[in-house]
């Protein structure tokens, strides 16, 4: 490799103003893409506003030696959405990337949560992610290119407590990309999925009330939201051009691809089924087939390479 994967691209990165987002960005610029670095600048909870963590980080570009502009929209608005591209273009003449990064969290106990906190998670991961990579697909279909990386979690894919809505919203990212990858196969764009393990400001929500929790978090914080850009910028570049509807986890020094949904047992009777009959030879049939309920840190029990 040249040093250079994302030369000539132009990419937007939304909630790149820190953490994971912020990691991408840099690195895709280093390794040659012009940045449009969104980030409503908002608090965890998604509440208020700040220009000055997109702006640093078009600081931290140019200063070393790349190009990137600022843009302070809501991915939940799609209007915002549509101005993130047109701002690419205006400014850099095309758009090759997304990376749909912004989230916020409102985790509450499923008994306990609220409307309005489910809402507003699945406004800004599921519904952004959909406004974002909708407003990039007509320039994509024209250009006959184009590459979504789309950030989902093992809270979603495995499970996590008190989560109902993030974990809602992240399957539901799984399915979006998926989708995606199908619909726009023919233009040769690609959509992919990364679930990050790194340390951020809302991983650092996390209770700290247990020694069991307090180490659990010293571990997690080993793990920089910077581990997740190379596998982002490579998703992004052409040397990624056979890979596409994919899931991957990324923590810390290690790269997983995940399993997708698949058949794993099949019963089937001539005469139809009754709930009796199911009683009988379903239940205990796939018995020993049947997933646990696991959190995520259950699943991932080594501490990260």
């Amino acid at each position: 490799m040249s040093g250079k994967m994302l030369e000539g691209k132009v990419v937007v990165v939304t909630g790149a103003g820190r953490g994971v987002g912020r990691g991408i960005a840099i690195m895709a610029a280093e390794q040659g893409a012009k940045v449009v670095v969104n980030d409503l600048g908002g608090n965890e909870q998604g509440d208020g506003a700040d220009n000055i963590p997109a702006l640093e980080v078009v600081k931290t570009i140019e200063d070393n030696g790349g190009e990137a502009i600022a843009n302070f929209g809501n991915v939940a608005n799609a209007d915002d959405a549509g101005q993130m591209i047109e701002d690419a273009r205006s400014n850099f003449g095309s758009i090759d990337c997304i990376v749909n990064n912004a989230g916020i969290l409102r985790d509450v106990i499923f008994h306990k949560m609220t409307e309005a906190e489910f809402d507003a998670v699945i406004a800004v991961h599921l519904k952004g992610s959909f406004n974002v990579s909708r407003a990039a697909a007509p320039y994509f279909r024209e250009q006959q290119s184009g590459s979504y990386v789309h950030m989902t979690s093992t809270s979603g894919l495995i499970g996590n407590f008190g989560q109902a809505n993030y974990a809602a919203a992240k399957m539901g990212i799984v399915g979006l990309s998926r989708s995606i990858a199908l619909d726009m196969s023919r233009f040769n764009v690609r959509s992919n999925c990364i679930s990050p393990f790194a340390w951020s400001r809302l991983i650092g929500t996390i209770p700290q009330g247990t020694d069991a929790e307090r180490e659990r978090v010293k571990k997690i914080q080993q793990m920089t939201p910077e581990k997740i850009a190379p596998m982002a910028v490579y998703l992004l570049s052409d040397e990624a051009k056979d890979i596409t509807g994919q899931i991957f986890v990324v923590r810390n020094n290690e790269i997983c691809l995940m399993s997708q949904p698949r058949p794993i047992r099949n019963l089937q009777t001539s005469e139809g089924w009754t709930p009796e009959k199911v009683a009988e030879r379903v239940g205990p049939a796939v018995k020993s087939s049947l997933v646990p309920l696991e959190r995520s840190g259950d699943v991932f029990n080594w501490d990260p390479v």
